[in-house]
């Protein structure tokens, strides 16, 4: 039974959420300010002392922000040059080729998932918004059935593998192994992507009528005049990744603690290896491509100003999560999940998903249910870590709704209504997290 004190807490943090979503839907209020208010106001009818609040709420969006804002960084200058290189479209025009119109869903599948690989989802996202807009001119397809492919690849990657913040922090505080978690992370989240994606896009497309000409205003990426081939595009896409599962697999061949296993270590931390990348992009899709260095430095600038708003967004909702936990309603949320005597990887799942649905931060909704599993993990026999990982990836994927930042983000570059977005993206992701547990715990069978 639910004492009195956790209904209390429950009931205030489904008010916040519904607060949130009239908020913003109804009001039309700011969704950071509306962060703000919410996570004060929940914080004051839960009886917390209002300076305590403020600290609680800074707190948590600077954790939150520690590590995201220099992936956030260094991914959204990945994506440029991807951008401006023309990299992204040669790896579309390629796969295009080879999957053919009729099939091209499946092409945007395995684009979202090629470029989601370095890439932060909103970063990624806004990268090939243009490049899905050109396609389904090209092509003569539905947005629908171009994007949904796309963003279920972009986001299942983003949930599931290293070296995205979220999956990194998981690992860390579930003390997995990174090359594992990437490789079990594609193992389950690319069939989940194949059924939130193609599958669905493909059921969804002839029965959603969309505005008329709701993507003519967007325009072709800019390219530059001497493209990069796929082969060097799609190596640097890949060069951050394979530097961190190298750096994962350093103890396996090198002896712990030596100058190399330490090189490979730090070369494979998230940061230096993103940097890496970074750093390589620049010659690969800028040099190499014909521009110059002070081009080259304008992309790096100019490119971090559409991060603002994602990063204090992503940074309000750490800081509501905070205050969550701090008021008590995170233990009323995990006590009412552990009365339910579930299995360990489906308590994970549960409790991402709950922290979505009331937080709607992926990143804070994994980081938390992480942490809350972490202990009750160490006397649990039987239960990879790694797969504990996937576990709350995938819950922490569920059902978003208006009060995550990618919901506004995918409404309004793809023109969506908020119903429309709903019905597409919402139930997308929702798919994606079903099918992830369903995947992981098949996978926990198998091992």
């Amino acid at each position: 039974m639910i004492d009195a004190h956790s209904a209390v807490l429950l009931a205030l943090a489904l008010g916040a959420v519904v607060a949130l979503i009239v908020l913003v839907t109804v009001v039309r209020l700011n969704p950071l300010l509306t962060l703000l208010l919410v996570s004060l106001g929940l914080g004051l009818a839960a009886g917390m002392a209002p300076q305590t609040i403020v600290q609680s709420f800074e707190q948590g969006a600077g954790q939150v922000l520690g590590h995201i804002a220099i992936v956030v960084a260094l991914g959204a200058m990945l994506g440029k040059m991807l951008s401006v290189s023309g990299g992204a479209e040669v790896i579309a025009e390629r796969l295009v080729g080879l999957f053919g119109e009729r099939r091209i869903h499946w092409a945007m599948l395995a684009i979202g998932l090629l470029v989601g690989l370095p890439t932060f989802f909103e970063v990624g996202f806004v990268l090939l918004v243009p490049l899905l807009m050109t396609i389904a001119r090209r092509t003569g397809t539905k947005i629908l059935l171009v994007a949904m492919p796309a963003v279920a690849g972009l986001s299942i990657v983003h949930g599931l593998v290293p070296p995205h913040p979220a999956a990194m922090l998981a690992v860390s505080i579930l003390h997995a192994d990174v090359g594992r978690t990437i490789l079990f992370g594609l193992i389950v989240g690319i069939p989940a992507a194949i059924l939130a994606g193609p599958v669905y896009a493909r059921f969804l497309a002839p029965r959603m009528k969309l505005a008329e000409d709701a993507v003519a205003t967007h325009t072709e990426p800019a390219k530059s005049e001497r493209q990069p081939s796929f082969a060097l595009t799609l190596a640097t896409i890949l060069l951050p990744i394979l530097l961190m599962v190298v750096g994962s697999l350093a103890d396996a061949f090198t002896q712990t603690g030596s100058v190399l296993n330490q090189t490979l270590h730090f070369i494979g931390n998230d940061d230096v290896a993103l940097l890496i990348g970074v750093i390589g992009s620049f010659y690969t899709l800028g040099i190499r491509c014909g521009f110059t260095h002070a081009t080259i430095l304008r992309f790096s600038q100019e490119c971090l100003a559409p991060t603002a708003t994602i990063l204090l967004l992503v940074g309000a909702g750490g800081g509501f999560g905070k205050i969550l936990a701090a008021s008590g309603v995170s233990e009323a949320v995990t006590s009412v999940a552990l009365q339910a005597h579930l299995p360990l990887l489906v308590l994970a799942w549960l409790l991402a998903a709950m922290m979505r649905l009331a937080t709607g931060s992926a990143t804070v909704a994994l980081s938390t249910a992480a942490g809350i599993i972490a202990p009750l993990a160490l006397h649990t026999a039987g239960v990879q870590p790694e797969l504990l990982v996937l576990a709350c990836g995938s819950g922490a994927l569920i059902f978003s709704h208006v009060n995550d930042a990618g919901f506004w983000l995918v409404k309004e570059m793809l023109g969506l209504s908020v119903a429309e977005t709903l019905k597409s993206w919402s139930v997308v992701e929702t798919i994606l997290s079903v099918a992830g547990l369903g995947g992981t715990l098949l996978l926990a069978v198998i091992l």
